[in-house]
């Protein structure tokens, strides 16, 4: 059965886009989007990683599954990303090519569902040509990638290997990924395994 709610909820996402574009326009002028050239850390890169990770996710969606309302709802948790970091994070100039690059690659990413208010915000931001010209975007695997841990693996109470673990694995997650490793495993060998103590961002501990 038809509903506007699904339109209203759209147009509210473009609005909120539109906006996006015209508060940080003075801002953005002439400021060239990020190249990755300059380290960046804190907000600043979970911005940019947020950026590519979209990039990679509407990509996916629309080249490979045709998937495109999970490609929009990916381009809207960007730009909520954007709108959060304007709001929490006090940034200097330094962090203008960080911004502009996310703000681009939103309207670039929602271009081929809306083209003309999406062509709109390009040539706002200075752009002469028409955005369905611009090459479609490349997402950076190392930007991707989120920000690894290195947490020690003992087993009973020894040294036996570090790995990486993202900080937001869950104990049990992180207690797969140590099990899980052959260094770890050649160690427990044929014993039964009667604890494992997982300390958060520090040790995993496997007593056999």
């Amino acid at each position: 059965e038809w509903s506007d709610r699904g339109v209203e909820g759209s147009a509210r996402f473009l609005n909120r886009l539109w906006r996006l574009v015209h508060d940080e326009l003075d801002k953005l002028q002439g400021i060239a989007p990020y190249d990755g050239t300059e380290p960046i850390e804190g907000d600043l890169r979970a911005l940019h990683r947020k950026t590519h990770q979209t990039i990679k996710k509407v990509t996916e969606d629309i080249e490979q599954r045709f998937h495109f309302n999970t490609a929009i709802s990916a381009v809207m948790e960007l730009v909520n990303a954007i709108y959060q970091f304007r709001s929490e994070v006090r940034y200097g100039p330094e962090a203008l090519p960080v911004l502009r690059l996310a703000v681009e690659m939103a309207i670039v990413l929602i271009s081929p569902m809306v083209p003309h208010i999406a062509d709109e915000m390009w040539q706002t931001l200075g752009h002469e040509k028409s955005v369905v010209q611009e090459p479609w975007p490349q997402w950076d695997q190392e930007a991707v990638a989120e920000e690894q841990q290195l947490i020690v693996v003992q087993v009973n109470g020894k040294l036996r290997n570090r790995v990486y673990v993202s900080p937001s694995a869950s104990k049990e997650e992180v207690q797969q990924i140590a099990l899980a490793d052959e260094r770890i495993k050649t160690f427990i060998g044929d014993k039964p395994i009667r604890k494992v103590v997982v300390v958060p961002g520090r040790l995993v501990n496997v007593v056999v």
